[in-house]
């Protein structure tokens, strides 16, 4: 069968979207050059001319697909809604449930870029922006008095940290915490940093 000629974006985007099922199906460290190419039916050399080391095309597929997320979290903190909807709404989101693939290459990235520094480069990045776009909006709501918050981005790492423990726990040991008891946390953690009791918070983002 004749492939169809691709353009170099297209091109590099479909090596891309093989590389995130490829890692997801066999790890950081297990997956090859040759897996993702195989899995396109086309050689390692082309591979290599869009991305020149695995270590490359791994940072850059783990970019890729956290920009997906990152696009999510942007479209439910931009709601025409409150402060307060939109925080729940997007940590409610954000919250492992221990079956989601993403979380699994969350992981994935995060042990790998302990050695490789493109990788660690890109992930750092990604989780800034991450608390970033929480931070603006905890900000947002407490300019407008919907709840009180001395400090918006301390308010931000310190709820990503939790949603991110809650996500290697709920990952590497399926069933050790039932979804319910996790949203519960969740919510007294958000409920807590936006100075509210959970019962406050859950009248005001229903």
């Amino acid at each position: 069968m004749t492939r169809v000629r691709l353009s170099v974006a297209e091109r590099q985007e479909e090596l891309l979207r093989a590389a995130v099922e490829q890692i997801e199906a066999r790890g950081v460290a297990a997956v090859r050059i040759a897996d993702v190419a195989s899995a396109l039916g086309v050689s390692n050399a082309l591979v290599l001319y869009h991305f020149s080391t695995k270590e490359r095309l791994v940072a850059a597929a783990f970019g890729y697909a956290a920009e997906g997320d990152l696009a999510h979290l942007r479209k439910i903190l931009g709601r025409r809604t409150s402060a307060v909807r939109r925080l729940r709404a997007a940590v409610r989101w954000y919250a492992p449930t221990g079956q989601a693939k993403g979380w699994r290459l969350w992981i994935e990235g995060w042990a790998a870029s302990l050695r490789e520094p493109a990788l660690r480069e890109v992930a750092r990045d990604l989780d800034q922006q991450w608390k970033a776009e929480l931070t603006a909006v905890i900000a947002e709501g407490a300019t407008a008095g919907e709840f009180r918050c001395a400090d918006p981005g301390s308010a931000a790492w310190r709820l990503t940290a939790l949603l991110d423990g809650l996500a290697v726990q709920m990952t590497s040991y399926a069933g050790s915490l039932s979804r319910a008891a996790m949203l519960e946390w969740t919510d007294e953690a958000l409920a807590r940093e936006l100075g509210l009791d959970r019962q406050a918070l859950t009248r005001q983002s229903a």
